[in-house]
């Protein structure tokens, strides 16, 4: 692997917070640019329909309780919220937040939102959600395995968590990096760090450990130059993954496997 990840056996024990001010500093923007859908936030909102229609079509979101980790300027939490879904967008960043909360003012959305992580709210909120949704964050902090245990403890029995992130290989190096920041321009240049893009097979560890069940890997395709976009084939640069969370007497059989 390109770098250790160290962390707590248990979020619940995490002393320091699972942030990384660099990474940070990337997203504290005005809150304009946040739902500029031609500026720096573009891709995100080319494949929010994809990322949306992936968990819709896998869980029931209507009256559902719903966090979103690591939720931006609220692009997907408002999504979810326009079906249904009674979402909490959890972020470290102050600046997205403050863009999230007002667009949902003004789209008339009740849509909460946290300063927080998602240590410190598996801490708080063990066991409040029906549905966890983490995109595009594991590549951005510290200690990606304790946000995906996080998530796990955020969720109830039998609940689903989503994860949605960038794959090291060589060919999501060339087109997430070399490609969309400094060929195309429509990623920030610096977004993207390749030695902390995380493997499918890397999530499924953490999330065992985390009790959680693989459910699905779908590939998400992304052209934006063709301006073409979809779901499913190779998951080499863009992919997304479903888990449910195992009852505890499940989560004890499966560790003595």
């Amino acid at each position: 692997m390109a770098f250790s990840f160290a962390g707590a056996s248990n979020p619940l024990m995490i002393l320091m917070p699972n942030i990384d001010r660099n990474e940070i500093r990337k997203f504290e923007e005005p809150t304009a640019f946040w739902w500029d859908k031609k500026g720096e936030f573009k891709g995100l909102h080319d494949i929010n329909p994809l990322r949306l229609a992936y968990i819709a079509d896998r869980t029931a979101l209507a009256g559902k309780r719903v966090v979103d980790v690591g939720c931006g300027g609220g692009i997907l939490a408002e999504a979810m919220a326009r079906h249904g879904a009674r979402v909490t967008g959890i972020d470290a960043a102050d600046a997205p937040l403050v863009a999230a909360r007002s667009h949902a003012e003004t789209s008339g959305l009740k849509i909460i939102y946290r300063r927080t992580t998602a240590e410190e709210m598996a801490n708080a909120s063990p066991r409040s959600f029906d549905v966890a949704t983490c995109m595009e964050l594991l590549e951005h902090v510290p200690d990606p395995p304790s946000v995906v245990r996080a998530c796990g403890h955020l969720v109830k029995p039998g609940g689903a968590v989503f994860f949605g992130t960038l794959n090291r290989t060589l060919r999501s190096f060339l087109l997430a990096i070399i490609a969309a920041e400094y060929i195309l321009g429509i990623v920030k240049k610096g977004t993207h760090t390749y030695r902390r893009f995380i493997k499918p097979s890397e999530i499924d560890r953490w999330a065992a450990t985390a009790g959680l069940l693989h459910q699905d890997l779908t590939g998400l395709y992304y052209n934006p130059v063709f301006k073409r976009m979809g779901l499913g084939g190779s998951s080499a640069v863009n992919y997304l993954m479903q888990f449910t969370k195992l009852e505890e007497n499940d989560t004890l059989n499966n560790a003595l496997l």
